[in-house]
């Protein structure tokens, strides 16, 4: 792909962008912002937000509601849409010398000179603003559990810097939803929570994995450090082993929250899911290590199906 595709009236488009999406509909002028919060690119926003509905479906059961609030469904899909924008942001302004120096990611709005550094930073406390706005509907300890996250997104974008375990990292930090969407249904946190989080842990360690897999000649080459790079050609294994983790863990957690049998047997389609995933994957080809990773938005879908399903089955 060519590293600086042109877009509308000569502009600039990352050459990690959707060829052609919505973003390119909008004036000219909102365009960068909206490449910098990744809209042509939803597939973080799912990621992001299907473990907050995971805590939501984990804390309905406790309280023995099959269906988690819908206005906390709603308002979570709100903040993870404005706090994965404020994230992306963050993080292109942090990675913003490396992005010039990688092909595909030279052209996104920061290191092509689309967006200053200042407006940015503005952007990203607008942003944030927003997502706080929405946090304050919560109630106060989930509040503060969600407030708790900030140490871990500020932290993020200089993990690769100083670890072979990025996706580790991201893995604590993507799915915190989990805790804050049970602390929003039930006021606490429990096992329940911390099985079902600790799952997550692993689903991300392995799917991030798969993605980095598509940037490793550009990680080695500017110097940065990753999983993918890490475990080489033994990647393949270790990610059965992260994956087979993520189920057990899951299984543990629904079980813990008084899910049974309809929920094991539900769950099945999210872990055939997973298997698929690896059995197709060839790490040495990055599309396909593209179009793996973000299948695992169906993967959220499945497993939030399998915990509505679960509590139905329970009664």
């Amino acid at each position: 792909m060519n590293a600086d595709p042109q877009g509308q009236k000569g502009e600039i488009r990352p050459g990690d962008a959707v060829p052609t999406s919505w973003v390119d509909t909008m004036p000219a002028s909102l365009r960068p912002y909206l490449r910098l919060m990744r809209l042509d690119r939803p597939i973080g926003i799912w990621l992001l937000f299907w473990p907050c509905v995971f805590g939501l479906a984990l804390g309905a059961a406790i309280d023995g509601n099959a269906i988690p609030n819908p206005l906390y469904v709603l308002l979570t899909g709100i903040g993870s849409i404005v706090m994965r924008g404020a994230g992306c942001t963050y993080n292109d302004i942090v990675d913003r010398e490396f992005d010039a120096r990688v092909a595909r990611t030279r052209g996104r709005p920061i290191p092509s000179g689309a967006v200053s550094v200042r407006a940015a930073w503005a952007f990203a406390v607008l942003l944030s603003l927003i997502g706080l706005a929405v946090l304050l509907c919560f109630n106060n300890f989930a509040v503060l559990v969600g407030i708790s996250s900030l140490v871990l997104i500020a932290v993020y974008p200089f993990m690769k810097r100083i670890t072979w375990w990025p996706q580790a990292w991201l893995g604590i930090t993507f799915n915190w939803g989990v805790l804050f969407g049970f602390a929003a249904e039930t006021g606490s946190l429990d096992i329940a929570a911390y099985l079902f989080y600790a799952g997550c842990f692993f689903w991300t360690l392995g799917y991030d994995t798969i993605y980095a897999h598509q940037d490793k000649e550009d990680d080695i080459l500017i110097g940065v450090k990753s999983s993918a790079i890490f475990l080489g050609a033994q990647s393949k294994p270790w990610l059965y082993v992260f994956y087979a983790t993520a189920f057990v863990l899951m299984l543990a957690g629904g079980f813990s929250a008084g899910l049974g049998l309809g929920f094991a047997l539900v769950m099945l389609a999210p872990g055939a899911h997973l298997a698929w995933q690896l059995y197709r994957l060839d790490i040495d080809r990055p599309l396909l290590c593209l179009r793996l990773f973000k299948s695992n938005r169906d993967t959220g879908a499945l497993i939030s199906a399998a915990l509505i399903i679960g509590a139905l089955a329970a009664g």
